[in-house]
């Protein structure tokens, strides 16, 4: 009976657990997502960069471009005895404030060779002061003209525009473009262009100052029968008028002060051993150093070359030559 009982018991107790089990709902178990593979190096872009300016380095000038540039020549003084003298103390404030070329040579003596150098890169064959002689080649103005940009040239006491003969102030052996072909059969042209130096002023007053322009004084007023003291004061008179009309706007400009040939027969550059002698000049602008002297050796044909070098212009004759050293050292920094 007992064992019966039992018996019923575990029956009952299994027949629960078997209805428990049967109520369970199994949990739904989703699949896996699946991880795509990496790709290889190979297959992937790479985003691009920002593309960065390129920059363009512009190489700094070694002379200026001038709006104009003047030439003031004397006569016939050493360095040693212009420089330091109390009988030209403008030229001399003038060289203290701006820059002084301590080693610059005339290219021989008498004086017409040097002002035919100075303009057209080479003598010609010229070894006198002859009135007689021309020459049929390229000067610095065809250059200047060529360019797009004006010249005159400004002779004191020159009785008239592009005149043929000298007289007791006025000396052609001074004015070189009586010599060249291209200007003095060209009467329109010369008329136009080499002119009495009163006509300076006109164009001061005017403001029709052209981009180049050569200042001669007469035979008192270049020192060459006067005292410096006279030259001085000339320059003096000049200068204020110049630097009055110059110094208004962007103060573009050069003024080259300097003498045609020395006393003695000092040389260097590739000149002959007896050569014009060492010159007195000086570089008056805003662009130069101030209180600079360059002891670099130069000769007027580096004068020709520096006014070549600003504008863009050929080199003309021995201009070209690594002889006659460019006028640099005193626009650099």
């Amino acid at each position: 009976m007992r064992v019966a009982n039992l018996l019923l018991i575990l029956l009952l107790v299994g027949c629960s657990a078997s209805q428990a089990i049967d109520t369970i709902t199994p949990a739904i178990i989703e699949p896996a997502t699946e991880i795509p593979p990496s790709p290889s190096p190979s297959q992937i872009t790479p985003t691009p960069l920002p593309k960065l300016p390129t920059l363009t380095v512009t190489p700094t000038p070694k002379v200026p471009d001038f709006e104009h540039i003047v030439i003031i020549i004397f006569e016939n003084r050493e360095f040693g005895s212009v420089v330091g003298n109390s009988q030209m103390p403008y030229f001399n404030s003038l060289a203290n404030q701006y820059t002084l070329l301590t080693q610059h040579y005339a290219i021989m003596h008498p004086s017409l060779p040097n002002y035919i150098a100075l303009m057209g890169g080479d003598t010609f064959g010229f070894t006198t002061n002859s009135e007689n002689q021309s020459v049929n080649a390229t000067s610095l103005p065809d250059l200047i003209e060529q360019s797009g940009r004006t010249w005159r040239a400004y002779e004191e006491s020159m009785p008239s525009p592009c005149f043929e003969g000298s007289t007791l102030d006025y000396v052609k052996k001074h004015n070189p473009f009586a010599y060249f072909d291209t200007i003095r059969l060209d009467k329109e042209r010369c008329d136009r262009t080499v002119v009495p130096m009163t006509e300076l002023y006109s164009d001061l007053s005017a403001k029709t100052l052209p981009n180049f322009v050569y200042i001669t004084p007469n035979m008192c007023n270049s020192a060459h029968d006067c005292n410096l003291n006279v030259a001085d004061q000339w320059l003096y008179d000049l200068m204020v008028k110049l630097e009055n009309y110059l110094n208004t706007g962007d103060e573009s400009y050069l003024i080259l002060v300097t003498f045609e040939e020395g006393q003695g027969s000092h040389s260097c550059c590739g000149l002959p051993a007896e050569a014009g002698g060492r010159v007195p000049t000086i570089l008056v602008s805003p662009q130069v150093k101030k209180g600079y002297q360059d002891d670099t050796p130069y000769t007027h044909f580096s004068i020709l070359k520096t006014i070549a070098e600003a504008w863009g212009l050929p080199f003309l004759g021995k201009a070209a030559d690594e002889n006659n050293a460019l006028i640099e050292k005193p626009f650099s920094p």
